[in-house]
């Protein structure tokens, strides 16, 4: 299962909505986390390491659009506090 990393241009992200989406907030802390749905979301700040089950480790922050995929169990270590818009599809 692939986390995708991505920088869209503003104009991608507003016809997509992405400013309307909801924010979700998280202090700096590690946990494990397990995806129902896919989840794409926009990165307001913050600074990230996603660590795969199967090892692979993808670090994201501030600008950064992510996709993760449905079924992804992995474990978020959060080095500064998160700020993001996300959307559940």
């Amino acid at each position: 299962m692939t986390i995708t990393v991505e920088r869209l241009t503003d104009k991608t992200l507003k016809d997509r909505g992405v400013f309307n989406w909801p924010i979700w907030t998280k202090e700096a802390s590690t946990f494990d986390w397990s995806y129902d749905e896919t989840e794409e979301c926009l990165f307001l700040e913050g600074q990230v390491t996603v660590t795969a089950k199967d090892g692979r480790k993808v670090s994201f922050g501030k600008g950064d659009f992510v996709t993760f995929p449905k079924g992804l169990s992995c474990t978020w270590h959060i080095t500064a506090p998160v700020r993001k818009h996300y959307n559940f599809k």
